[in-house]
């Protein structure tokens, strides 16, 4: 039982809504059109989530063997750093991640075709990319792209198309607002780790142009989620997560050390709040 816990702590449950919301949404919509398999639903909501898992460990072991995590770090604690699981361990973790993700995707490459097989293969492949290389996306201060696309319309298109067979400009406007979500998690992540990364040479948004501009980043991020919003739902779904929206960047903006931990959290909420606005909007 400790084991499976020290194992749920590691994947960061909490940080799983960024690749879970956009399905979901995805689903939604998919659902008010026709009839869907439960089946290919629950498969495409199992490969998302596990991608992103694999991605935040693949984060962690190579964060850690490139000295940027190590005990006492402001943010969430890591296990690598803090010595409670070895290196081999990690590494098994990560295959075995590879492993489940290839076969619930093949599965729905056979369901969706080229389209599906091709963002598999990119999405494996930048989770790699992200943290592992020397050329790291995350260290060149260019990861806030990825983590807008992949989290968000690529996510809502390709579950929207698995399940469908079909295109919607909705579901790539409502992608648009889980993915700037998703940056603005990365961009308050960036905004506490501002002086380590300056140290190991991570050239995130904050280090490379400073903290107003990572602060400014984040508001653009907010009041682009209404747009967005606006252009795939009613006026009260954007008008609600951009209020919520607000208020977060208001504590991140007035944040310091360990207080960007809750603005984290706050900013990982934002993801479930537009999913129930959009569940109550698409019911009712």
């Amino acid at each position: 039982m400790n084991q499976i816990k020290k194992w749920f702590s590691i994947i960061r449950p909490k940080t799983l809504f960024a690749s879970a919301v956009p399905v979901l949404i995805a689903i939604l919509l998919a659902f008010k059109l026709e009839n869907i398999s439960l089946l290919n639903s629950i498969l495409v909501l199992l490969c998302g989530v596990s991608l992103q898992v694999l991605s935040n460990l693949i984060n962690d072991y190579y964060d850690f063997k490139k000295g940027l995590d190590k005990q006492g770090r402001l943010g969430p604690k890591r296990a690598l750093a803090e010595g409670t699981v070895t290196e081999i361990q990690m590494r098994n973790a990560i295959i075995i991640n590879i492993v489940f993700s290839v076969l619930t995707g093949l599965y729905l490459v056979i369901v969706g075709g080229m389209p599906i097989l091709l963002i598999g293969v990119l999405s494996i492949f930048f989770a790699w990319l992200y943290t592992a290389t020397s050329h790291s996306l995350s260290y060149l201060g260019i990861a806030d792209i990825f983590a807008f696309t992949f989290y968000g319309p690529i996510a809502t298109f390709g579950t929207f198309y698995i399940l469908t067979h079909s295109f919607s400009s909705t579901v790539i406007y409502a992608g648009c607002v889980c993915g700037l979500v998703s940056t603005m998690i990365l961009c308050t992540n960036n905004l506490r780790d501002i002086s380590v990364d300056k140290q190991v040479g991570k050239k995130t948004i904050p280090v490379r142009f400073g903290k107003k501009i990572g602060e400014l980043e984040y508001l653009l991020c907010v009041l682009l989620t209404s747009v967005f919003a606006y252009l795939a739902f009613s006026l009260s779904v954007p008008m609600l997560i951009g209020a919520f929206a607000l208020l977060v960047y208001g504590k991140v903006k007035k944040a310091e050390g360990v207080q960007y931990n809750k603005c984290l959290f706050l900013s990982s909420l934002l993801n479930v709040v537009y999913f129930l606005l959009v569940l109550i909007h698409l019911l009712f």
